[in-house]
């Protein structure tokens, strides 16, 4: 198996086929993902491109990290895993942080305004 290789602010306008076009001149791609998003399909500015050796990996790099691409100067290095997400909002120990801290509940906090319940 090759390197894979993040490549980041990568132009909107661009391609799978264009990362293999910009890609290609350093080795054999095996593979190039551009991520988009979930809802809309366009690009978020990222993808992965796989080489089938390091040498052509690491030549990659050194050639395409900071080239300007369409306006943009692209970043590339060596993709690293995921890390996993958290699932809890905020993080951390719980403790400290804004929020609402008034007593009497969400809108309207059952004082003040026109009386009465609605």
């Amino acid at each position: 198996m090759g390197k894979k290789l993040y490549v980041g602010n990568v132009p909107f306008s661009a391609t799978e086929g264009t990362l293999i076009e910009w890609f290609s001149p350093f080795g054999t791609v095996e593979t190039a993902t551009l991520i988009t998003d979930r809802a809309s399909g366009r690009s978020k500015g990222f993808g992965f491109v796989e080489f089938s050796s390091d040498d052509e990996a690491e030549r990659a790099i050194s050639e395409m990290n900071g080239k300007e691409m369409e306006g943009r100067a692209l970043t590339v290095n060596e993709a690293r895993p995921m890390e996993p997400r958290r699932r809890e909002f905020g993080g951390g120990d719980r403790r400290g942080g804004g929020g609402n801290r008034r007593p009497g509940g969400g809108f309207g906090g059952g004082r003040g305004g026109r009386g009465g319940n609605y």
